[in-house]
């Protein structure tokens, strides 16, 4: 009897020996199931574009099936959110940009999350460069024609952006302010797939929009592309100048990147930068982004694109001041 019981003692102190090496296993495997990537934005934008590049590459890092969940709405803002409630595991990261993480925390001044505070930055993976395209019908070849035809018609011409806030929008107050012309804001809901389907059916008349949502319907002749808002030309279509060379001082990026819940360990942090950072050197990502006319920029450290992500959401809080753009 004496013999059992210590043979049972024995064998309980192997199973929870093994059961402990086996949690400790489990969190060093990580992942070890498939992980979600939020897209805050609907389908055809461009974060979805770049989502949809580097989410094989991502996948195969991990060795995990990488599940991209587009939550589109509230210019960005209810993916966010459904970002900021996952569970702090890893498992739940987002893709965010210039808009969500930048320039939403300055206009939703109430709003209930704050990125710096509820989200972890982990790393930047590309700019895109936005551009300004119109519709075909319009007679307008270049910029200064476009101005010219604008001040003939003063509050004739429709704009599409995705939201007041959107970074598009923004970029729009910016050209109307420098060439003192004004246009009609048509807002649209979900990223700037919908509103570039707006520009299509000629619902609005011209848009800022990012390069990658805009260089194939250009390449077909389906819209104008009259700048790019960028310092150079873009290899993608070098022959569209920059909104600097016909004589208007603009530059915006449109920067995404990769974010996780506030208190996710750790260990996973550091891993999903070393992925974040690798697959962007990816050949297939890069040829395919470059063929998109995005710039890949990643970070030096997570604390580096935290520090990134505070002077863009400076930069972007003193330009919807600047412009008095009524915030909510």
């Amino acid at each position: 009897m004496k013999f059992q019981r210590y043979l049972f003692a024995a064998l309980f102190a192997v199973t929870l020996v093994s059961g402990t090496e086996a949690l400790a296993q489990a969190k060093d495997e990580y992942p070890n199931r498939p992980v979600r990537m939020i897209v805050p934005f609907a389908p055809g934008g461009a974060s979805d574009f770049v989502g949809r590049i580097i989410q094989p590459a991502m996948a195969e890092l991990l060795k995990q099936q990488v599940v991209v969940d587009n939550r589109g709405g509230a210019a960005g803002n209810i993916g966010v959110e459904v970002a900021v409630r996952a569970n702090p595991d890893g498992y739940t990261f987002l893709l965010g940009n210039v808009g969500t993480m930048a320039i939403n925390p300055n206009y939703y001044t109430k709003f209930p999350y704050r990125p710096l505070k509820d989200l972890i930055p982990i790393t930047q993976v590309v700019d895109v460069p936005g551009c300004l395209v119109t519709h075909p019908s319009l007679p307008a070849k270049n910029v200064k024609e476009l101005i010219a035809h604008m001040k003939a018609n003063p509050g004739k011409l429709n704009y599409g952006a995705p939201a007041p806030s959107s970074a598009n929008a923004l970029e729009m107050h910016m050209f109307l302010g420098a060439t003192g012309t004004n246009a009609v804001q048509i807002a649209y809901k979900g990223g700037a797939g919908p509103a570039m389907i707006g520009l299509l059916g000629n619902e609005v008349q011209m848009m800022f929009v990012t390069f990658s949502s805009a260089v194939n319907f250009a390449k077909q002749n389906r819209i104008r592309m009259l700048g790019v808002i960028s310092p150079e030309r873009n290899p993608a279509l070098p022959e569209i100048p920059t909104m600097r060379e016909q004589g208007l001082d603009m530059v915006v990026g449109s920067w995404q990147g990769l974010f996780v819940p506030k208190g996710t360990p750790q260990p996973v942090v550091n891993k999903l930068y070393k992925v974040g950072v690798e697959m962007m050197k990816d050949p297939q990502v890069i040829k395919r982004l470059s063929d998109g006319g995005v710039a890949i920029i990643t970070s030096k450290s997570p604390a580096d694109f935290v520090g990134f992500v505070k002077k863009e959401t400076e930069r972007f809080g003193k330009v919807i001041k600047d412009a008095n753009i009524q915030t909510e």
